[in-house]
């Protein structure tokens, strides 16, 4: 999601936990961007970068019903005070190499996460195991009232 100066959010790409993209428009591809994630490691590529593309660039990340936020990435033409004979680079807070990454996306498996999935695992597996008990307790009471109706029954007086 890029937010632009004027503070308008544009929906950029989606991808998905199989890695396939999805643009804007429902798009598979898109001209202009390219996605891809590779493992926990999601980038997003600016082709021809323009005035147009300037802004903050944020991650987001769904997980267990929340929505995560990266701390957003500055994209913009850096400002000159003189006229510069070619059009300036975009300018960023990092660097492009694969080894500095720019944007760090939350890793689910984090251990605040980890422990969040543990609460509402006690919140599963407890009553399900309480349930299991019980059921256990009303088939050993019902398999020791079957066998004393049994002898009562073997009991006849011939």
């Amino acid at each position: 999601v890029r937010l632009d100066k004027a503070g308008t959010l544009h929906f950029i790409v989606f991808i998905s936990s199989l890695s396939r993209a999805t643009f804007e428009g429902n798009k598979k591809t898109s001209t202009h961007f390219e996605a891809m994630k590779d493992s926990k490691v999601y980038r997003l590529v600016v082709k021809s970068f323009t005035p147009q593309d300037e802004g903050n660039y944020f991650c987001l990340m769904n997980s267990n019903q929340m929505l995560y936020f990266s701390p957003g990435q500055p994209v913009f033409f850096p400002v000159t005070t003189t006229a510069a004979p070619t059009a300036p680079a975009p300018t960023t807070q990092c660097g492009v190499t694969e080894k500095d990454s720019c944007v760090k996306t939350p890793d689910p498996e984090s251990s605040k996460e980890k422990k969040l999935n543990f609460f509402c695992d006690i919140f599963i597996w407890v009553p399900l195991a309480g349930a299991c008990l019980l059921l256990l307790i009303a088939l050993a009471v019902t398999v020791v009232l079957c066998q004393q109706t049994r002898r009562r029954r073997c009991r006849c007086k011939r």
